[in-house]
């Protein structure tokens, strides 16, 4: 299937590993040009140079209120357009309710809601007709995760405000799509696992609830994100899409 994707640009936060890197590869792979972000200078160079000539890196903080107009005018300056964004940011800190300090809720709220919501409403007024705004939400939409009590928190805001998001920008023909990720074989979850006493058993654990008994592969969630993105997927808006080998059970 021809996705569209050729010579269409977008921004994709968070691309310097894990599931907003998947992406990147996939969206290039298939024609598209991406600016890709991260908090760390270095790391989005060689995330950039990695790869290759169609993307280009911007260090930023998604905290920060000027990061959504220096974005998107890195893709129009770049590669002279701009045609989508995908918002990814890494995983707050994990920690249960007693643990969580009051610096540790405002730091998360600015980067994984606030962030979001800055970077969606800068994209909005900047997008035409056939636009697409991506979320990178979580499981936690759902159903609270153990030990993720600030995601558990700021998650299912954010999957309703991308929901109330796509009723209003329908009209202009923008989509404002969700992906909720499951257990992806990611850095981040890895980190997660090896905070049991026996990370192979908390993994094989897992993997026995999962339907298909294995965690995801970057690139599986990556090819998701880009078919969602591109023109192929222009009836779909307003929908939260599980990537997670059949972990969520209900419709």
């Amino acid at each position: 299937m021809d996705l569209g994707l050729k010579d269409r640009v977008y921004v994709v936060t968070g691309a310097t590993r894990g599931l907003g890197n998947a992406t990147a590869r996939e969206l290039i792979a298939d024609g598209a040009k991406v600016v890709v972000t991260g908090r760390d200078e270095k790391r989005v160079a060689d995330a950039a140079a990695e790869l290759g000539p169609n993307a280009v890196g911007v260090a930023v903080d998604n905290a920060d209120a000027e990061a959504p107009e220096r974005l998107v005018a890195a893709a129009r300056e770049h590669f002279g357009g701009f045609h989508g964004v995908l918002v990814s940011v890494g995983g707050p800190p994990p920690g249960f309710a007693a643990d969580i300090t009051d610096e540790q809720w405002r730091a998360a709220f600015e980067s994984v809601f606030l962030g979001a919501v800055r970077l969606a409403r800068a994209a909005a007024a900047e997008l035409e007709e056939g636009g697409v705004i991506g979320f990178v939400l979580s499981g936690s939409v759902y159903e609270p995760i153990p030990g993720l009590t600030v995601s558990n928190g700021l998650r299912p805001g954010l999957a309703g405000f991308a929901k109330s998001l796509s009723d209003e920008l329908g009209p202009r023909g923008i989509r404002v799509v969700g992906l909720v990720p499951g257990r992806i074989d990611t850095d981040r979850v890895r980190e997660l696992d090896a905070r049991s006493a026996d990370p192979d058993a908390t993994r094989a654990a897992s993997e026995s609830r999962i339907p298909l008994r294995r965690y995801g592969a970057p690139q599986e969630f990556g090819r998701v994100a880009a078919f969602l993105l591109s023109p192929a997927a222009s009836y779909l808006t307003g929908v939260m899409v599980p990537v997670d080998g059949g972990s969520r059970h209900g419709f």
